[in-house]
């Protein structure tokens, strides 16, 4: 006889990894779901009630691709869903350079993939790569088939925050809105924070390979960190309207200045004077690898919410 699927797109499974899933979820009482567990660490295979089922929108993004390998990886959890508008039907481990198949395709059907991994009870996470336009109603959604949700979509309004914090308060749901997922991001946050008791001047300088928008997101973050801390910087020159100055950011004095060239890597560093010293912090991007055990350790920490928290530095 064949299992079931976890989901209807999904193809079956080798039957030896089937078996172990139908063997788990025929048992129903708690104890037998510890005994399931036991039973199946001590045959050295993992039990699938125990994962993390985690959907992915946006995944044909290059960070959605990279989320995917690094879900897929990941001990604890398991991709149940890639969604996109964009490749359609496509596996999502071959759109994402897996060696093989996840036999897994991508769908634009939010809903039809929340109502699986509600039948099946398990407990479900939502990462959102998607707009600011639609942030909103994904996770309205997620929250309405009981899954916690992973807002990553640095142009996203304060006011749409908000918002999410209210309704997540309001339905007991965990939600994670993220300027960063980079650790090494919020580690300088951090250290930028503690220095800037002690210094009087400041400035942020940040190199990236494409004119986005700028300043960063990175820089507008450091920049309100240190803001409203009692200290004022670089008083010497904080009215000077020259453009090589670079830009105010709030109304304590710090200024950034962003420097565009193609080649360069993504670096933000943070520079701290005073008498006689100058102290740099500085944290650099190769590429969207380094966001991945941010997102990892976001996945493993929002299940336990039951409302929006702002900012993966609260889980370090």
């Amino acid at each position: 006889m064949q299992p079931r699927s976890t989901a209807p797109w999904r193809r079956h499974r080798p039957r030896a990894q089937s078996r172990y899933s139908l063997h788990c979820s025929s048992l129903r009482s708690w104890g037998s779901q510890l005994l399931c567990h036991r039973w199946l660490r001590s045959e050295g295979k993992a039990c699938r009630c125990y994962y993390v089922q985690v959907v992915i929108i946006g995944a044909t993004k290059e960070i959605g691709r990279t989320a995917i390998v690094a879900v897929s990886k990941a001990r604890g959890m398991e991709l149940a869903g890639a969604i996109d508008s964009q490749h359609i039907g496509e596996d999502a481990g071959q759109i994402s350079g897996m060696e093989e198949p996840l036999e897994l395709p991508v769908l634009n059907d939010l809903t039809m993939v929340l109502g699986s991994i509600a039948q099946s009870r398990a407990t479900g996470v939502v990462v959102d790569f998607s707009e600011p336009s639609t942030v909103y109603d994904n996770v309205k959604q997620a929250a309405a088939f009981g899954l916690s949700s992973i807002v990553y979509v640095p142009k996203i309004e304060l006011e749409t925050v908000t918002e999410l914090s209210a309704f997540c308060e309001k339905a007991s749901m965990g939600c994670l809105v993220a300027p960063t997922l980079s650790i090494g991001s919020v580690l300088l946050q951090q250290a930028a924070i503690q220095a800037s008791f002690h210094y009087s001047n400041v400035e942020i300088v940040e190199s990236r390979p494409n004119p986005l928008d700028l300043p960063s997101q990175d820089a507008i973050q450091i920049a309100n960190n240190i803001s409203d801390l009692g200290q004022i910087y670089n008083r010497e020159d904080m009215d000077t309207g020259s453009p090589a100055r670079g830009q105010v950011l709030g109304d304590d004095g710090v200024r950034v200045h962003s420097m565009v060239l193609p080649g360069l890597v993504s670096s933000t560093s943070i520079n701290f004077s005073g008498p006689g010293e100058i102290y740099t912090l500085r944290h650099d991007v190769t590429n969207v690898q380094c966001l991945m055990p941010g997102l990892i350790l976001a996945i493993r920490k929002v299940v336990r919410l039951k409302n929006l928290i702002y900012g993966l530095e609260k889980f370090l």
